[in-house]
């Protein structure tokens, strides 16, 4: 029987064909799909490599994974045989990489043959090839990414069809729905593929990944309304076969929460053999807006919580915002009242530790004071069992510095929500050097249960998500003191796709929180921040924002907010002090001019995120930016939109801002390397220091 193998073969136009070799079908055993990622790290390395053409041997791609690995694994109940490269390869390795892959298909791509496909940057078949997902027949779900990349390329309905009825299709139809980009005989086919890896690498093709593609996917609502007849079908015809309704789940998440959300590894954390421990009580030390947000979003998951308050006055008052958080979802009807009842059933309020003594995580969620935070973690390792995961919701604060008083630094994690915690679908994991993996699978598991989306981040001021959009507010106020209409600049970045301005976003949150992260981006960030006095002259002037109904805007009862042109007397205060203007006269922008000097400092902040490994991969920074901070999804995520504009550009207008008006605009090293060198912003490269997320 002929071995299993992977060869290479590097042509003078400086592109590697990758071949697959299992005979009969080129099944991916575990030998084959190392051997992939041998080699693509290989040509990843070389020098003379621009771009790569993966293809299988003997005029067939690949039928797929290895059915025999998993008759072993049932017969001797042995899981270490099976893969773990098998997402990072698709993900990482071909999609993500620095070059451009081009499928070179004949004969059958099935299974995971055609996951592979889907994860290079373009794929040309031959006319007669077979192209499908027959996992659903084996009892398993398509585990390559396939649930997350078809619908984005051939559009939901069609994808669904084809898992669900293990369907497989010829190439030219394949063609015709999108998932084929060029048809070409079997002599021709190596050559044509050659040809579009290099006109991708040249940027005379578009570099496209098939996660980022939302432009085959209908509304939300119709998305849901189609998954939702899918399902209710496969309950009557197929109710012995729930593979079928797990494989809707997995598109579902897709579609709801990015492609990536589907597929997502950590390197070193999900990929090492670690079982996650059951975490069935958790303990939230604050019940102010945050830690009753926490509390609600744990309990309605059937998740035990103790609510530690510092006197009874604050713990009725956080019991009631929970019950309030619960009373809305059941108005929402999201919540039924049963599940209302027992939620508050596994709630319980205390004004000492005394409950701690069996709870498996414990979440601090008080104000962003140093002295404070280190005082109850210092407090609370006494009294937690050794198991007991210690975290904090803070936004901005160095892990380091919180838990530096403390000796048991492996199990301080970050768990950073979004307001409202029980609403908002993002969970900023955030570690430090000496965070243990077991505690990052443990809170990766936990954010699956109370239906969070997690991403995993390195420990930084602001970490991922404050870090990269500390500069959208900076950037709003900068404007303002040039001289632009502040009501002007909500109006642009609402009608861009945000869900309100930055001026009523800083209203809606308080300029609490603002004036209190100010001085930290200031002395971390130094040379790249703005400094103005508006927040403390809007304060001094009482204004609040919306918690007290004066703020840019005024507030009144549910009425829509109403722009208060009385602040143009504290501008006109702030702009006298900055005196930035130049020749004291505003500047003269368009809309366009708006959402580019407030947007391409936000993408110069994600550069330095990147660079310096604070996240795994630029997808990251797309799903945080949708899911956090509101950017909106249709233009794909942050660092994907910033693709679409080009890193020349960003980076030649930053050059052009910083010279007019001062650092803040200054490009950063990662920015302008990428753009000399004409690649997107999210392949990756070589960065300054390890990824932190990583370790």
């Amino acid at each position: 029987m002929a071995r299993a193998s992977v060869f290479m073969e590097v042509g003078s136009d400086g592109v590697a064909v990758i071949t697959m070799s299992n005979p009969p079908v080129n099944a991916l055993a575990p030998a084959v799909i190392a051997g992939v990622k041998a080699k693509y790290a290989e040509a990843m390395d070389r020098k003379d490599v621009k771009a790569i053409v993966l293809t299988g041997d003997g005029g067939k791609f690949s039928g797929g994974f290895d059915i025999n690995v998993f008759a072993q694994v049932h017969k001797t109940g042995d899981v270490s045989v099976l893969p773990d490269v098998s997402v990072d390869l698709v993900v990482n390795t071909i999609e993500d990489g620095r070059k451009p892959s081009v499928a070179a298909i004949q004969g059958l791509a099935l299974g995971g043959g055609l996951e592979l496909t889907m994860g290079c940057h373009a794929r040309v078949s031959t006319p007669g090839a077979q192209l499908g997902l027959p996992e659903l027949t084996l009892g398993v779900i398509p585990g390559f990414g396939g649930t997350q990349r078809l619908p984005r390329l051939v559009g939901l309905s069609k994808a669904i069809d084809m898992m669900l009825m293990s369907k497989s299709i010829r190439a030219q139809e394949g063609k015709e729905y999108g998932l084929i980009d060029a048809v070409a005989s079997s002599e021709k086919v190596l050559i044509v593929a050659r040809q579009w890896a290099l006109q991708i690498a040249e940027r005379q093709k578009p570099w496209v990944r098939s996660l980022h593609r939302t432009d085959k996917l209908v509304s939300p609502l119709e998305s849901r309304q189609i998954l939702q007849a899918a399902k209710q079908r496969v309950k009557t015809t197929s109710p012995n076969m729930p593979q079928l309704l797990v494989c809707l789940d997995a598109i579902e998440e897709g579609i709801v929460f990015g492609g990536y959300a589907g597929v997502l590894k950590v390197p070193g954390v999900t990929d090492v053999g670690l079982k996650p421990r059951r975490i069935s009580k958790v303990a939230i030390i604050g019940g102010g807006l945050m830690g009753s947000g926490i509390a609600t979003a744990f309990i309605v998951n059937g998740i035990h919580v103790v609510l530690k308050e510092i006197d009874s006055s604050f713990l009725h008052r956080g019991l009631q915002s929970i019950t309030a958080n619960l009373e809305g979802l059941v108005k929402k009807g999201s919540l039924t009242l049963d599940k209302k009842n027992k939620a508050l059933s596994i709630l319980k309020g205390s004004l000492d530790y005394s409950d701690f003594k069996n709870a498996d995580m414990v979440i601090e969620a008080v104000i962003e004071k140093v002295p404070l935070k280190q005082s109850i973690f210092n407090e609370i390792e006494k009294i937690c069992p050794p198991h007991c995961i210690l975290a904090t919701n803070t936004s901005t604060i160095d892990l380091n510095i919180v838990g530096e008083k403390t000796n048991s630094q492996d199990r301080i994690v970050g768990a950073h929500f979004f307001s409202p915690a029980h609403v908002m679908p993002l969970l900023e994991i955030v570690r430090t050097n000496k965070t243990s993996a077991q505690v990052i699978v443990d809170l990766m598991t936990v954010s699956k249960i109370i239906r969070k989306v997690s991403v995993v981040v390195g420990n930084c001021t602001g970490f991922a998500v404050n870090r990269t959009f500390f500069p959208y507010g900076q950037a709003a106020r900068l404007l303002v003191h040039l001289g632009v209409d502040l009501y002007r600049i909500d109006t642009v970045i609402s009608s861009f796709g945000m869900p309100m301005g930055p001026f009523q976003l800083e209203d809606v949150a308080g300029y609490g929180v603002a004036l209190a992260v100010k001085p930290i981006f200031s002395s971390t960030f130094k040379s790249r921040t703005f400094e103005s006095d508006l927040l403390e002259l809007m304060v001094e002037s009482g204004r609040n924002g919306k918690a007290n109904g004066k703020g840019y805007y005024i507030y009144q009862g549910g009425s829509k907010p109403k722009p208060d042109h009385s602040v143009q007397a504290i501008i006109d205060e702030s702009r006298k002090r900055t005196n930035i203007m130049p020749n004291g006269k505003p500047i003269s922008v368009s809309d366009q001019d708006i959402v580019e000097m407030i947007f391409f400092p936000v993408v110069n902040e994600a550069c330095r995120v990147l660079d310096e490994g604070i996240v795994v991969q630029a997808s990251d920074v797309d799903i945080a930016s949708v899911l956090g901070m509101g950017f909106p999804k249709y233009r794909g995520g942050l660092v994907f939109w910033a693709d679409t504009i080009g890193s020349s550009y960003i980076y030649s207008s930053l050059q052009k801002w910083a010279d007019a008006y001062g650092g803040f605009f200054t490009p950063s090293k990662y920015l302008e390397d990428r753009a000399k060198k004409g690649l997107p912003l999210s392949l990756a490269g070589s960065s300054s220091e390890p990824a932190r997320s990583r370790m």
